[in-house]
């Protein structure tokens, strides 16, 4: 078993060497882990895996070679009842009737409501207009239709709810994802700065042949090797609303990471708030906080978020508007602080530009970035780059 997983870590493009396979059983042998699955997946993945953009690999060789040996991460962040949210019937309304249901009001109303309901409902429930449930016209649940509520659980389906209550469970983006185009890496190139910095530890051919010439003796000369000093900070939202973009958002890492000697990336939900993450898998339990990016990394860097900027207005202007958590602070204030951090920065929409007059929040999103939201397309890309080339 060990070694067909070696062969497939080695066919899915992870390089596992004898060396690690050795160090992997001798750490076996010496019981330096509980004998249960999770234990060995951390220690598998410690040994064979060196760069974080490997880890989603990493994961889909594991669950092949070592079936069924899965854990569930992170708490669970579904208060209501499992069984409650089982999909039953799915309602459709005439036009008609959706006009004669109205909202609950403002964003506060709601949650106190949804409150009282959580703490009156003792059962399952299907259908109706007040309890949580599917189907019906309550603002609570999912599977039916409401203006303005909070969907628990299961599919969005009308994209009117100003919050969602579920837990979910992202992949991280893979960094050897080929590009579809080469001209994407051609956009991107438009940042570079080049510079000598580090040890000289490169041969300077034409100082070496100058120098003995004018020296009559062999002068052999060295230089530091010459890379991109260009510094960018890359936030990549995943999830939700952004799994039809997967394929375009990887081919954008792949090219940023082989461009870019100094990146930094992070990933977000939806919007940044108090805290940020590098792996999906650990996002409950491994997260950044976001002060400790503005303050570790200096005004220099290029800020870039890539996301389709499309979620409930609620998420950018309120406290306690985030999909996942209670944000004490509002959205809006966490971009405005990244902003004010990184002049040099700009919003990647994979969205087409056409839908954004749509959508409420993109637009919220839009002003925050004081209007240096570009589209995913060749084209946006190339404006992003000359922005960001203009903004010191």
């Amino acid at each position: 078993m060990f070694f067909s997983f070696v062969d497939e870590l080695r066919a899915a493009g992870i390089p596992a060497s004898l060396k690690e396979h050795l160090i992997l059983l001798e750490a076996l042998q010496a019981e330096v882990i509980a004998s249960r699955p999770e234990d060995f997946y951390y220690l598998a993945r410690a040994t064979f895996v060196k760069d974080e953009s490997l880890l989603d690999r990493f994961d889909q060789v594991f669950g092949k070679v070592f079936k069924g040996l899965e854990a569930d991460y992170g708490p669970d962040a579904q208060p209501v009842p499992e069984e409650w949210l089982r999909k039953v019937a799915e309602l459709y309304l005439t036009p008609e009737q959706m006009e004669e249901i109205r909202s609950l009001g403002s964003w506060d109303e709601i949650m106190e409501t949804l409150k009282k309901r959580l703490e009156e409902q003792k059962e399952r429930h299907q259908g109706g207009s007040k309890w949580i449930g599917t189907g019906g016209t309550s603002p609570f649940g999912h599977g039916g239709y409401n203006p303005e509520g909070v969907r628990i659980g299961g599919e969005g389906r009308h994209g009117r709810a100003l919050k969602v209550w579920d837990k979910r469970e992202f992949r991280n983006l893979d960094g050897s994802k080929e590009l579809g185009t080469r001209n994407i890496k051609v956009a991107l190139r438009r940042l570079r700065r080049f510079a000598r910095e580090g040890a000289a530890d490169e041969l300077d051919l034409d100082g070496t042949i100058d120098g003995t010439a004018r020296k009559g003796w062999l002068d052999i000369r060295m230089r530091a090797e010459r890379h991109n000093a260009v510094k960018l900070l890359l936030f990549l939202d995943v999830g939700g609303s952004m799994d039809p973009h997967i394929r375009i958002c990887e081919e954008l890492f792949s090219a940023a990471t082989s461009e870019f000697k100094n990146l930094e990336f992070f990933y977000f939900h939806n919007c940044v708030y108090e805290s940020v993450w590098k792996d999906n898998r650990r996002r409950f339990s491994e997260r950044t906080p976001t002060w400790d990016v503005l303050h570790k990394f200096g005004h220099d860097y290029k800020l870039v978020f890539v996301g389709d900027a499309s979620m409930s207005p609620y998420e950018i202007s309120h406290p306690g508007g985030s999909v996942e958590h209670y944000n004490e602070e509002a959205g809006a204030t966490w971009l405005q602080r990244m902003v004010t951090t990184y002049p040099s920065a700009v919003w990647l929409n994979p969205t087409s530009e056409q839908y954004w007059g749509y959508s409420q929040s993109t637009q919220m999103v839009r002003q925050l970035m004081q209007d240096r939201m570009y589209a995913l397309t060749l084209e946006g890309l190339d404006a992003a780059m000359r922005t960001l080339t203009r903004k010191t």
